[in-house]
């Protein structure tokens, strides 16, 4: 992989070596590996595709809360965003619209220290549900493909 970093907001992916499904990751100046776990085929050498989407919106999450505490002038301590994902029946999602097939359902526990009201931590929870990435995740997402040479 190029040691060069990639202009902001760009990512790039390419098979890695050490293991048919690691993959090494370059984002920016920063370089990482991506895998799957042994129980699936990988080495677990890296995070799986799943736990880089949780760890992206977790710590968008915490960013966004921090941000906004900070502009308020709030005494924010810590921030501590746990994440999970699963697939379940839509017919057993209650929130969702679709009742059919499957639907993705990611769990986002936040905790908050600090002394704040608990008027103050209601709007932290508020402001969390307007992270970028939560309503990336939130909103119909149009993915175009090509195929270079």
């Amino acid at each position: 992989m190029n040691s060069s970093s990639l202009p902001e907001g760009a990512v790039e992916i390419e098979s890695g070596e050490g293991g048919r499904l690691v993959t090494q990751i370059r984002a920016g100046m920063h370089e990482f590996v991506g895998d799957e776990p042994v129980s699936l085929g990988g080495t677990g050498k890296g995070p799986n595709p799943y736990d880089l989407l949780l760890a992206s919106l977790g710590s968008c999450t915490s960013i966004t809360i921090r941000l906004y505490a900070e502009r308020k002038g709030w005494p924010l301590e810590n921030v501590r965003v746990r994440l999970s994902h699963a697939k379940l029946y839509a017919r057993d999602c209650e929130e969702c619209a679709r009742k059919e097939g499957k639907v993705d359902r990611i769990e986002r526990t936040i905790e908050i220290e600090g002394p704040l009201s608990d008027e103050q931590r209601a709007r932290l929870i508020e402001i969390a549900k307007k992270c970028p990435i939560c309503r990336t995740l939130s909103t119909e997402i149009s993915i175009r493909t090509t195929l270079r040479d």
